[in-house]
């Protein structure tokens, strides 16, 4: 209706190592609450069952604030406290397969092929298909390196994916791919995280050109306070019509 309020928009959710569709959603609900009016987030399930529970990457310890992805919300002794599994992580998914060297997350693999690779992009090629249209992607963690990958994608030219940007949470280039991505995107990073370390997060960053940044002071976990809430929404009032 002209001169009425715009449709929100839709954003399909990629979740991170070890979770699922269900996972997803119940732990992305502070930020859905945090969207509601202007963007709507639809979560999918990867096609690879992944293993019992990914741990931090080699060498690197969690810390406080660090929220795995098998154990997404903090325990009850704090932000650095171990979580029981919720109902929500049975079924643990991954988008690819790491290589037993590199840790859960994958996040060392910027030169190898990534095994189970092409059926996730027929995933989300299928939810394109099934669920669309969306006007863009959110991923975490290795959803979020998932995500770049598609950017790269639907800038060579594939139709496969119609959307307009990219938040990337917690991110790492797992490609190793230098072609710059000119799609519009807001990468989200923690200082505290010591699972996928800011620095590789900038890193994946640096590869899209004039990306918008939006850092927290916690650890792994998607952030959805107030100064993030704000910095989503200044992002996103681009993209509503």
């Amino acid at each position: 209706m002209s001169g009425g309020k715009p449709p929100p928009l839709r954003l399909l959710g990629l979740h991170g190592y070890g979770q699922n569709q269900r996972s997803f959603h119940a732990r992305t609900g502070a930020l859905r609450k945090a969207l509601r009016g202007r963007a709507e987030l639809v979560t999918l399930s990867a096609p690879h069952p992944a293993g019992p529970g990914p741990e931090p990457e080699p060498g690197v310890a969690a810390g406080p604030g660090d929220r795995l992805a098998g154990c997404g919300v903090p325990g009850p002794g704090g932000p650095g406290a171990r979580c029981s599994p919720s109902p929500q992580d049975a079924d643990p998914r991954c988008w690819w397969f790491p290589r037993p060297r590199e840790g859960a997350l994958g996040a060392r693999e910027e030169a190898a092929p990534c095994q189970g690779l092409e059926e996730s992009l027929e995933a989300v090629a299928g939810a394109f298909a099934a669920h669309g249209p969306f006007d863009g992607l959110l991923g975490f963690s290795q959803g979020a390196a998932l995500v770049a990958r598609v950017c790269a994608l639907k800038q060579r030219g594939d139709a496969r994916f119609p959307f307009q940007f990219a938040v990337l949470v917690a991110g790492f280039e797992s490609s190793g791919d230098r072609e710059p991505i000119a799609v519009p995107s807001l990468h989200v990073l923690g200082d505290a995280d010591r699972v996928i370390p800011p620095a590789r997060s900038r890193e994946l960053a640096a590869r899209f050109v004039d990306p918008a940044v939006l850092t927290h002071p916690g650890g792994h976990f998607v952030p959805a306070s107030a100064p993030q809430k704000r910095a989503y929404l200044e992002f996103l009032a681009k993209f509503l019509k």
